[in-house]
């Protein structure tokens, strides 16, 4: 499972896990390892754990440096889609929505290590996509806000019905734009929920960061 962290990862999980069609042994997420955190989302390493032990699942740390040379993001990456195929992980899932030409580089990705892209929430509507994952319990807390595209306030706010309705008009309910990230501390694919508390928000290399602090 190609982990952020955020609420899309772990719906497409619980999506494929009830689907059945694969069995999840593990997840691979990116660590900035200057600042220990899981890269774009801005989480704590400590969380990403904390998740990890909550869904019974290892965790594949990739450290990369920041900033991150695209050359030195896909050899990382694909020394570890390498030892995970030669371990016999054959499918890979993402949890992308809509944006064709990230689905197009994976799969050109996955196919150069032999291994098969998997998108179980692939072209869903993100307004019923989201009101489906609030529904279906998830819990999430907005780590990473693009102030170009929506206001810093957001940073911190719980992903719930209340922040649904007070999105502008043009924000993807999903954030799937890149408006903002997430951090997923609850809900059907986790065994417990995780405890946190809300930290000091920052600006940081153009983005508005929300800190999120096990409890």
């Amino acid at each position: 499972m190609s982990w952020s962290t955020g609420k899309d990862s772990a719906w497409a999980l619980h999506e494929a896990r009830r689907a059945g069609e694969v069995e999840i042994v593990g997840l691979l997420t990116t660590v900035t390892s200057a600042f220990g955190r899981v890269s774009m989302h801005g989480v704590r390493e400590a969380l990403l754990d904390a998740q990890a032990a909550a869904l019974g699942l290892p965790c594949r740390k990739v450290a990369i440096p920041s900033p991150c040379p695209n050359e030195v993001y896909e050899r990382e990456m694909s020394r570890a889609l390498a030892e995970a195929r030669a371990a016999g992980v054959t499918h890979v899932v993402f949890g992308d929505l809509y944006l064709a030409d990230l689905r197009a580089w994976r799969e050109a990705r996955m196919a150069e290590v032999g291994m098969t892209c998997s998108f179980p929430l692939w072209q869903r509507p993100t307004d019923a996509l989201a009101r489906d994952m609030i529904g279906g319990g998830l819990r999430a807390t907005l780590t990473c806000v693009d102030p170009r595209k929506l206001d810093r306030s957001f940073a911190g706010r719980a992903f719930d019905g209340a922040l649904l309705a007070d999105l502008p008009p043009g924000v993807d309910p999903c954030g799937e734009n890149g408006e903002f990230h997430t951090f997923a501390c609850g809900g059907p694919m986790f065994a417990r929920p995780i405890a946190t508390v809300g930290g000091e928000v920052v600006e940081r290399d153009g983005f508005v960061f929300a800190d999120v602090l096990p409890a």
